[in-house]
């Protein structure tokens, strides 16, 4: 993990460790939990207890008496650390009365590679009790701003195994590994029973969908199964954090807009190996780059406005007519209409216009050039490498 990275999220887990008595760290298998969390120091100075639950000892000493060994530790100050605690979810009731205990002088760090809405009992027994971090793969504004990281971040995508990868071959093959890892490992994990193979071909349908308007009655019929299997099934997937779905934005109900959301994998890298592109001429051929660019500004964007504590909510806007801009971004108390675009000559389009008369916004275009200028009183163009400077990017959207 880099030096940036690091020290940006271990000064957000200090301050929400601070507050509350439990934090959890979420994000996708391998995006560099356990390393931040090895690396986090403990509160008060005190002892810090690991407990990985892919562990068989660790799994077990838990389950023999979890009351017991946890209401020990917790009484000194220190850190207990529990890594990939989706996988025990008998835990999360037990953990309800350990967090309100008065004797409690620890803190908890709990680890998870899936969305707590996936695990049974752990939204209801950590309300109101632990604050939530998401942990994003890398982001542009975690890495050193030139060109060639850029263009090495769009193709691999940003776990660090894979941008770090000797080579395009390798970083692929370990994103190929790493998918069958989620599917064949994960997935039965949580979801005992479900049918592997079709989630599989489903995810890769998705792929070929990135940046479209989910049809689930569509997929449902090329997979021979029903719409709402399908709809659990991408609720899974969203719940691993593999897929966001882009909600649409309503703010004229009398207009005539889309209503079902946008689909996207989180991960460009992912994205990537699912539709078979190898290197950067592979994706500069493929009839998916502008929309796979789209979806890797969509992440950029949202993952550096979060780095600075910001919520930044997202959505997208599209008329019955096919006007449509790609990103609407809630933040602040501000709204903004951000297009996508990778030319670096970008021209404003009647999705734009048509978008800022109805919402009475400012508008923007993220490009791929390299400047930055104005494009009439109420759209400005911003180069996509931006992105790595969240302040600059705070300041450039919001003012």
């Amino acid at each position: 993990m880099n030096a940036v990275r690091r020290e940006r999220y271990q000064k957000l887990l200090r301050l929400k460790l601070r507050r509350f008595p439990a934090v959890v760290l979420l994000g996708p298998r391998q995006s560099g939990k356990s390393t931040l969390a090895l690396g986090q120091p403990s509160p008060r100075g005190g002892r810090k207890q690991l407990f990985d639950l892919e562990r068989p000892s660790d799994l077990a000493r838990l389950r023999a008496a979890p009351e017991q060994d946890l209401g020990a530790l917790q009484a000194t100050p220190g850190l207990i650390v529990m890594d990939e605690v989706q996988r025990e979810p008998t835990l999360f009731p037990l953990l309800r009365p350990l967090l309100d205990a008065s004797t409690r002088k620890a803190r908890y760090l709990l680890l998870g590679s899936a969305s707590p809405a996936l695990v049974a009992g752990a939204s209801e027994s950590l309300a109101g009790r632990a604050a939530f971090v998401d942990l994003t793969p890398f982001l542009m504004c975690e890495l050193a701003p030139t060109p060639v990281n850029l263009a090495r971040l769009w193709l691999r995508g940003g776990y660090p195994r894979s941008y770090l990868a000797r080579s395009d071959a390798e970083s692929l093959d370990w994103r190929e590994s790493y998918l069958r890892a989620v599917l064949e490992r994960d997935v039965p994990a949580l979801r005992p029973g479900l049918p592997v193979a079709t989630l599989s071909r489903l995810l890769t349908m998705l792929a070929h969908l990135h940046g479209g308007i989910l049809n689930e009655s569509e997929l449902a019929g090329s997979l021979g199964i029903t719409a709402p299997t399908v709809g659990r099934y991408i609720d899974l997937l969203e719940g691993l954090f593999m897929i966001r779905r882009l909600p649409p934005y309503f703010a004229n109900v009398g207009k005539r807009l889309t209503k079902s959301p946008r689909v996207y994998l989180r991960d460009s890298g992912a994205l990537h190996a699912l539709l078979g592109i190898r290197d950067d001429g592979g994706l500069r051929s493929h009839p998916k780059v502008g929309a796979s660019w789209e979806g890797f500004l969509i992440e950029q964007i949202l993952g550096a406005l979060t780095l600075l504590g910001e919520t930044p909510r997202g959505h997208f806007w599209r008329t019955s007519g096919g006007a449509e801009v790609d990103l609407i971004l809630e933040v602040g108390g501000r709204r903004v209409a951000i297009e996508i675009k990778l030319s670096g000559s970008p021209s404003i389009s009647r999705g734009m216009h048509e978008c800022l008369k109805d919402l009475s916004c400012p508008g923007f275009i993220v490009h791929g050039g390299r400047d930055e200028f104005a494009m009439g009183d109420s759209v400005r163009a911003l180069p996509a490498h931006l992105a790595a400077t969240p302040e600059r990017l705070r300041k450039a959207l919001l003012g």
